[in-house]
Protein backbone atom coordinates (compact mmCIF):
# COMPACT_ATOMS: atom_id res chain seq x y z
CA UNK A 1 0.00 0.00 0.00
CA UNK A 2 1.65 3.34 -1.38
CA UNK A 3 0.27 6.28 0.44
CA UNK A 4 0.07 9.39 -1.73
CA UNK A 5 0.02 13.32 -1.12
CA UNK A 6 -1.68 14.96 -4.24
CA UNK A 7 -0.85 18.76 -4.64
CA UNK A 8 -3.46 20.12 -6.75
CA UNK A 9 -6.05 17.52 -6.55
CA UNK A 10 -9.33 19.17 -8.01
CA UNK A 11 -7.56 20.22 -11.09
CA UNK A 12 -8.13 18.08 -13.95
CA UNK A 13 -4.42 15.71 -12.89
CA UNK A 14 -5.53 15.46 -9.54
CA UNK A 15 -9.10 14.54 -10.37
CA UNK A 16 -7.42 11.51 -12.98
CA UNK A 17 -5.00 10.54 -10.22
CA UNK A 18 -8.21 9.67 -8.08
CA UNK A 19 -9.85 8.10 -10.70
CA UNK A 20 -6.38 5.60 -11.08
CA UNK A 21 -6.44 5.08 -7.29
CA UNK A 22 -9.99 4.15 -7.15
CA UNK A 23 -9.34 1.36 -9.44
CA UNK A 24 -6.80 0.32 -7.13
CA UNK A 25 -8.04 0.85 -3.39
CA UNK A 26 -5.80 -1.94 -2.66
CA UNK A 27 -2.32 -0.42 -3.50
CA UNK A 28 -2.66 3.48 -3.02
CA UNK A 29 -3.93 5.18 0.27
CA UNK A 30 -4.41 8.80 -0.36
CA UNK A 31 -3.06 10.74 2.93
CA UNK A 32 -2.81 14.57 1.60
CA UNK A 33 -4.79 16.61 -0.48
CA UNK A 34 -4.77 20.17 -1.67
CA UNK A 35 -6.40 23.00 -4.06
CA UNK A 36 -6.10 26.67 -4.51
CA UNK A 37 -9.83 26.99 -3.87
CA UNK A 38 -12.28 24.92 -4.68
CA UNK A 39 -13.41 23.55 -1.79
CA UNK A 40 -16.89 22.25 -2.49
CA UNK A 41 -15.12 19.79 -4.78
CA UNK A 42 -12.21 19.41 -2.27
CA UNK A 43 -15.04 18.58 0.49
CA UNK A 44 -16.33 15.63 -1.74
CA UNK A 45 -12.66 14.00 -1.80
CA UNK A 46 -12.17 14.47 1.57
CA UNK A 47 -15.44 12.53 2.07
CA UNK A 48 -14.34 9.55 0.07
CA UNK A 49 -10.84 9.23 0.58
CA UNK A 50 -10.04 10.29 4.06
CA UNK A 51 -6.99 11.93 3.74
CA UNK A 52 -5.26 12.93 7.41
CA UNK A 53 -4.57 16.56 6.10
CA UNK A 54 -5.75 18.85 3.38
CA UNK A 55 -4.44 22.67 2.38
CA UNK A 56 -6.26 25.04 0.75
CA UNK A 57 -4.05 27.75 -0.78
CA UNK A 58 -6.97 30.47 -0.35
CA UNK A 59 -7.21 30.94 3.34
CA UNK A 60 -10.64 32.81 2.88
CA UNK A 61 -11.61 29.67 2.14
CA UNK A 62 -10.07 27.47 5.13
CA UNK A 63 -12.92 28.59 8.10
CA UNK A 64 -15.74 27.27 5.62
CA UNK A 65 -13.85 24.20 4.90
CA UNK A 66 -13.38 23.75 8.36
CA UNK A 67 -16.91 24.35 9.17
CA UNK A 68 -18.67 21.87 6.78
CA UNK A 69 -15.78 19.00 8.13
CA UNK A 70 -16.41 19.31 11.60
CA UNK A 71 -12.99 17.85 12.55
CA UNK A 72 -12.54 15.16 9.89
CA UNK A 73 -9.23 16.28 9.40
CA UNK A 74 -6.91 18.51 9.77
CA UNK A 75 -7.30 21.57 7.31
CA UNK A 76 -4.07 24.31 6.29
CA UNK A 77 -4.28 27.17 4.87
CA UNK A 78 -2.03 29.49 2.41
CA UNK A 79 0.94 28.71 0.30
CA UNK A 80 2.63 27.51 3.85
CA UNK A 81 0.51 25.08 4.23
CA UNK A 82 0.81 23.55 1.09
CA UNK A 83 4.67 23.42 1.68
CA UNK A 84 3.63 22.42 4.95
CA UNK A 85 1.90 19.27 3.48
CA UNK A 86 5.27 18.15 1.68
CA UNK A 87 7.47 18.95 4.57
CA UNK A 88 5.07 16.59 7.10
CA UNK A 89 2.94 14.26 5.90
CA UNK A 90 3.82 10.51 5.80
CA UNK A 91 4.06 9.75 1.98
CA UNK A 92 5.39 7.75 -1.00
CA UNK A 93 4.65 9.26 -4.03
CA UNK A 94 3.77 13.27 -4.62
CA UNK A 95 1.68 13.64 -7.72
CA UNK A 96 2.65 16.97 -8.51
CA UNK A 97 -0.49 18.01 -10.06
CA UNK A 98 -0.34 22.03 -9.28
CA UNK A 99 -0.48 24.51 -12.24
CA UNK A 100 2.13 26.84 -12.55
CA UNK A 101 5.66 28.28 -10.84
CA UNK A 102 3.81 27.49 -7.71
CA UNK A 103 4.28 23.61 -7.68
CA UNK A 104 7.88 24.56 -7.45
CA UNK A 105 8.68 24.93 -3.62
CA UNK A 106 6.34 21.86 -2.48
CA UNK A 107 8.03 19.02 -5.08
CA UNK A 108 11.80 20.40 -3.87
CA UNK A 109 10.89 19.58 -0.52
CA UNK A 110 9.42 15.90 -1.50
CA UNK A 111 12.89 15.62 -3.44
CA UNK A 112 14.54 16.79 -0.49
CA UNK A 113 12.61 13.72 1.02
CA UNK A 114 13.57 11.30 -1.14
CA UNK A 115 10.03 10.41 -2.37
CA UNK A 116 8.71 9.53 -5.55
CA UNK A 117 7.62 12.71 -7.68
CA UNK A 118 4.85 11.76 -10.34
CA UNK A 119 5.97 14.70 -12.09
CA UNK A 120 2.65 16.71 -14.09
CA UNK A 121 4.29 19.99 -12.98
CA UNK A 122 6.15 20.86 -15.64
CA UNK A 123 7.28 24.26 -14.68
CA UNK A 124 9.30 22.86 -11.73
CA UNK A 125 12.03 21.40 -14.25
CA UNK A 126 11.35 24.60 -16.55
CA UNK A 127 12.41 26.80 -14.16
CA UNK A 128 14.80 25.29 -11.54
CA UNK A 129 15.65 22.34 -13.84
CA UNK A 130 19.46 22.20 -12.84
CA UNK A 131 18.85 22.90 -8.93
CA UNK A 132 15.94 19.86 -9.01
CA UNK A 133 18.37 17.16 -10.75
CA UNK A 134 20.71 18.00 -8.18
CA UNK A 135 18.59 17.39 -5.72
CA UNK A 136 17.40 14.24 -7.08
CA UNK A 137 20.76 12.46 -7.38
CA UNK A 138 21.92 14.03 -4.11
CA UNK A 139 18.67 12.84 -1.97
CA UNK A 140 18.13 9.38 -4.25
CA UNK A 141 14.63 10.97 -4.89
CA UNK A 142 12.90 9.75 -8.27
CA UNK A 143 10.99 11.71 -10.66
CA UNK A 144 8.86 10.40 -12.89
CA UNK A 145 7.10 12.23 -15.64
CA UNK A 146 3.08 12.50 -15.84
CA UNK A 147 2.92 14.67 -19.42
CA UNK A 148 1.87 11.92 -21.78
CA UNK A 149 4.54 12.81 -23.66
CA UNK A 150 7.40 12.71 -21.99
CA UNK A 151 6.05 9.16 -20.07
CA UNK A 152 6.20 8.02 -23.61
CA UNK A 153 10.10 8.63 -24.16
CA UNK A 154 10.41 7.88 -20.13
CA UNK A 155 8.55 4.07 -21.23
CA UNK A 156 10.09 4.08 -24.38
CA UNK A 157 13.67 4.33 -23.12
CA UNK A 158 13.62 1.36 -20.60
CA UNK A 159 16.68 -0.79 -21.67
CA UNK A 160 18.07 1.17 -23.45
CA UNK A 161 21.47 3.28 -23.63
CA UNK A 162 20.73 7.05 -23.54
CA UNK A 163 23.93 7.43 -25.26
CA UNK A 164 22.92 5.54 -28.45
CA UNK A 165 19.58 8.28 -28.48
CA UNK A 166 19.57 10.38 -31.81
CA UNK A 167 16.81 11.91 -31.21
CA UNK A 168 13.50 12.24 -28.92
CA UNK A 169 10.51 13.42 -31.25
CA UNK A 170 7.72 15.25 -28.84
CA UNK A 171 4.70 14.81 -30.84
CA UNK A 172 1.93 17.60 -30.33
CA UNK A 173 -1.96 18.01 -31.42
CA UNK A 174 -1.57 21.40 -32.93
CA UNK A 175 -4.48 22.75 -31.19
CA UNK A 176 -7.55 24.68 -31.58
CA UNK A 177 -6.17 26.66 -34.24
CA UNK A 178 -3.45 24.03 -36.39
CA UNK A 179 -5.19 25.11 -39.38
CA UNK A 180 -5.99 28.95 -38.59
CA UNK A 181 -3.99 30.97 -40.48
CA UNK A 182 -1.45 33.20 -38.11
CA UNK A 183 -3.85 36.50 -38.91
CA UNK A 184 -6.76 34.88 -36.58
CA UNK A 185 -4.51 35.35 -33.60
CA UNK A 186 -5.41 38.76 -33.69
CA UNK A 187 -9.57 38.43 -32.80
CA UNK A 188 -9.50 34.79 -31.25
CA UNK A 189 -11.83 34.37 -28.79
CA UNK A 190 -11.49 32.52 -25.16
CA UNK A 191 -13.79 30.32 -26.25
CA UNK A 192 -12.16 29.28 -29.36
CA UNK A 193 -8.56 28.59 -27.85
CA UNK A 194 -10.41 27.04 -25.02
CA UNK A 195 -12.33 24.26 -27.50
CA UNK A 196 -9.07 21.84 -27.60
CA UNK A 197 -10.44 19.05 -30.22
CA UNK A 198 -8.65 16.04 -28.30
CA UNK A 199 -7.41 16.91 -24.48
CA UNK A 200 -9.87 17.75 -21.67
CA UNK A 201 -7.44 19.97 -19.57
CA UNK A 202 -7.74 23.36 -17.08
CA UNK A 203 -7.45 26.65 -18.85
CA UNK A 204 -3.77 27.38 -18.62
CA UNK A 205 -2.56 24.45 -20.05
CA UNK A 206 -5.20 24.79 -22.91
CA UNK A 207 -4.23 27.99 -23.98
CA UNK A 208 -0.99 27.28 -23.68
CA UNK A 209 -1.58 23.92 -26.41
CA UNK A 210 -3.17 27.12 -27.80
CA UNK A 211 0.26 28.94 -28.83
CA UNK A 212 2.16 25.71 -28.19
CA UNK A 213 3.99 27.31 -25.57
CA UNK A 214 2.73 24.41 -23.68
CA UNK A 215 4.63 22.26 -26.44
CA UNK A 216 8.10 24.90 -25.97
CA UNK A 217 7.99 23.98 -21.59
CA UNK A 218 8.09 20.17 -22.50
CA UNK A 219 11.27 20.78 -25.13
CA UNK A 220 12.96 22.47 -21.62
CA UNK A 221 11.43 19.89 -19.15
CA UNK A 222 12.58 16.96 -21.46
CA UNK A 223 16.16 18.48 -21.39
CA UNK A 224 16.38 18.19 -17.77
CA UNK A 225 14.57 14.46 -17.95
CA UNK A 226 16.67 12.70 -20.51
CA UNK A 227 19.23 14.99 -20.43
CA UNK A 228 19.30 15.71 -24.01
CA UNK A 229 20.75 18.97 -25.63
CA UNK A 230 17.70 21.25 -27.46
CA UNK A 231 19.16 20.04 -30.68
CA UNK A 232 18.08 16.16 -29.78
CA UNK A 233 14.55 16.98 -29.02
CA UNK A 234 12.05 17.20 -32.25
CA UNK A 235 8.55 18.03 -32.20
CA UNK A 236 6.23 17.20 -34.46
CA UNK A 237 2.74 17.71 -35.45
CA UNK A 238 0.40 14.63 -34.98
CA UNK A 239 -3.32 15.63 -34.74
CA UNK A 240 -4.46 12.05 -33.49
CA UNK A 241 -2.60 12.67 -30.03
CA UNK A 242 -2.44 8.39 -30.43
CA UNK A 243 1.12 8.48 -30.96
CA UNK A 244 2.68 10.30 -27.41
CA UNK A 245 6.00 10.69 -28.42
CA UNK A 246 8.51 8.42 -29.52
CA UNK A 247 12.71 7.96 -29.68
CA UNK A 248 15.36 7.65 -32.83
CA UNK A 249 17.87 5.88 -31.95
CA UNK A 250 21.44 5.96 -33.67
CA UNK A 251 20.62 2.87 -35.82
CA UNK A 252 17.41 4.39 -37.45
CA UNK A 253 14.93 2.69 -35.12
CA UNK A 254 12.55 4.50 -34.06
CA UNK A 255 10.16 3.51 -30.56
CA UNK A 256 7.01 4.90 -29.93
CA UNK A 257 4.28 4.65 -27.25
CA UNK A 258 1.25 4.82 -28.29
CA UNK A 259 -2.63 4.84 -26.35
CA UNK A 260 -5.77 6.68 -26.07
CA UNK A 261 -5.58 11.05 -25.13
CA UNK A 262 -6.46 10.06 -22.07
CA UNK A 263 -4.10 10.93 -18.47
CA UNK A 264 -4.91 8.29 -16.20
CA UNK A 265 -2.67 6.30 -17.95
CA UNK A 266 0.62 8.23 -17.53
CA UNK A 267 -0.65 8.72 -13.61
CA UNK A 268 -1.46 5.07 -13.49
CA UNK A 269 2.42 4.40 -15.39
CA UNK A 270 4.32 6.81 -12.47
CA UNK A 271 2.24 5.52 -9.55
CA UNK A 272 2.44 1.61 -10.58
CA UNK A 273 6.38 2.21 -11.95
CA UNK A 274 8.01 -0.49 -12.55
CA UNK A 275 4.86 -2.55 -12.29
CA UNK A 276 2.00 -1.95 -14.74
CA UNK A 277 -1.65 -2.59 -12.82
CA UNK A 278 -4.27 -3.96 -15.30
CA UNK A 279 -7.37 -1.51 -15.00
CA UNK A 280 -10.90 -1.08 -16.78
CA UNK A 281 -9.73 1.95 -18.67
CA UNK A 282 -10.70 2.48 -22.51
CA UNK A 283 -8.30 0.39 -25.35
CA UNK A 284 -7.04 2.06 -28.05
CA UNK A 285 -8.49 0.67 -31.17
CA UNK A 286 -6.46 0.90 -34.50
CA UNK A 287 -8.50 0.31 -36.97
CA UNK A 288 -11.48 2.64 -35.66
CA UNK A 289 -8.58 5.36 -35.63
CA UNK A 290 -7.35 4.21 -39.30
CA UNK A 291 -4.95 7.07 -40.32
CA UNK A 292 -1.86 8.91 -38.37
CA UNK A 293 -0.85 12.01 -40.05
CA UNK A 294 2.82 14.00 -39.14
CA UNK A 295 3.21 17.91 -39.98
CA UNK A 296 6.15 20.24 -39.03
CA UNK A 297 5.25 22.68 -36.90
CA UNK A 298 5.20 26.56 -38.04
CA UNK A 299 7.55 28.38 -35.65
CA UNK A 300 6.90 31.46 -37.47
CA UNK A 301 2.73 30.63 -36.90
CA UNK A 302 3.25 29.52 -33.31
CA UNK A 303 6.16 32.06 -31.72
CA UNK A 304 5.83 30.43 -28.17
CA UNK A 305 7.49 27.39 -29.21
CA UNK A 306 10.25 29.08 -30.88
CA UNK A 307 10.59 31.12 -28.10
CA UNK A 308 10.55 27.93 -25.70
CA UNK A 309 13.75 26.95 -27.90
CA UNK A 310 15.32 29.95 -27.38
CA UNK A 311 15.16 29.89 -23.79
CA UNK A 312 16.69 26.85 -23.65
CA UNK A 313 19.72 27.22 -25.55
CA UNK A 314 20.22 30.57 -23.68
CA UNK A 315 19.95 28.36 -20.61
CA UNK A 316 20.41 30.43 -17.05
CA UNK A 317 17.22 32.31 -16.37
CA UNK A 318 15.76 32.69 -19.24
CA UNK A 319 13.39 30.05 -19.17
CA UNK A 320 12.08 31.59 -15.88
CA UNK A 321 11.48 34.47 -16.92
CA UNK A 322 9.72 32.78 -20.21
CA UNK A 323 7.72 30.83 -17.62
CA UNK A 324 6.45 33.70 -15.51
CA UNK A 325 5.85 35.85 -18.33
CA UNK A 326 3.57 33.33 -20.30
CA UNK A 327 1.73 32.84 -16.95
CA UNK A 328 0.79 36.41 -16.82
CA UNK A 329 -0.46 36.52 -19.73
CA UNK A 330 -2.11 33.88 -20.34
CA UNK A 331 -4.17 34.94 -17.26
CA UNK A 332 -4.88 38.47 -19.09
CA UNK A 333 -5.62 36.46 -21.83
CA UNK A 334 -8.60 33.98 -20.47
CA UNK A 335 -9.56 37.50 -18.30
CA UNK A 336 -10.04 39.85 -21.33
CA UNK A 337 -7.56 42.57 -21.30
CA UNK A 338 -5.17 41.28 -23.80
CA UNK A 339 -5.33 39.69 -27.07
CA UNK A 340 -4.68 36.08 -27.98
CA UNK A 341 -1.76 37.09 -30.81
CA UNK A 342 -0.08 39.27 -27.32
CA UNK A 343 0.85 36.64 -25.55
CA UNK A 344 4.22 36.17 -27.66
CA UNK A 345 4.63 39.66 -27.57
CA UNK A 346 4.95 39.96 -24.37
CA UNK A 347 7.35 37.12 -23.47
CA UNK A 348 9.47 37.63 -25.64
CA UNK A 349 9.60 41.64 -24.51
CA UNK A 350 10.22 40.06 -21.13
CA UNK A 351 12.86 37.74 -21.91
CA UNK A 352 14.41 41.13 -23.66
CA UNK A 353 13.94 43.05 -20.59
CA UNK A 354 16.07 40.89 -18.09
CA UNK A 355 19.42 40.66 -17.87
CA UNK A 356 20.74 36.55 -18.51
CA UNK A 357 22.35 35.32 -15.67
CA UNK A 358 24.06 31.36 -15.91
CA UNK A 359 23.44 29.80 -13.11
CA UNK A 360 20.58 31.09 -10.81
CA UNK A 361 20.05 29.56 -6.80
CA UNK A 362 16.99 28.79 -6.05
CA UNK A 363 16.58 32.25 -4.46
CA UNK A 364 17.31 34.09 -7.28
CA UNK A 365 14.92 32.08 -9.63
CA UNK A 366 11.82 32.94 -6.73
CA UNK A 367 13.27 36.58 -6.83
CA UNK A 368 13.14 36.86 -10.78
CA UNK A 369 9.94 35.37 -11.23
CA UNK A 370 8.47 37.73 -9.13
CA UNK A 371 10.36 40.83 -11.04
CA UNK A 372 9.40 39.34 -13.96
CA UNK A 373 5.61 38.88 -13.09
CA UNK A 374 5.10 42.84 -11.46
CA UNK A 375 6.98 43.86 -15.21
CA UNK A 376 4.03 42.64 -17.37
CA UNK A 377 1.92 42.99 -14.87
CA UNK A 378 2.90 46.67 -14.89
CA UNK A 379 2.91 46.63 -18.51
CA UNK A 380 -0.61 45.56 -18.91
Amino acid sequence: MKKVLILGSTGSIGENSLNVIREHPEKFEVVGLTTNSNIGLLEKQIREFSPQLVAVKDKSKVQELSERLNGKCEILGGEDGILSAAIELDYDILVGAMVGFSGLLPTIEAIKRGKRIALANKETLVVAGEIVTRLVAENGAEIIPVDSEHSAIYQCLIGENLKEVEKIILTASGGPFLNKDKSFFENATVDEALNHPNWKMGSKITIDSATMMNKGLEVIEAHWLFGLPSEKIEVVIHPQSIIHSMVQFQDGSIKAQLGLPDMKLPIQYALSFPERFSNSFTRTNLPLIQNFTFFEPDFNKFECLALAYQALKSGGNSPCILNAANEIAVEKFLSGKIKFSDIAKIISEALDKFEHQTNPNLDEIIELDKLTRDFVNNKL
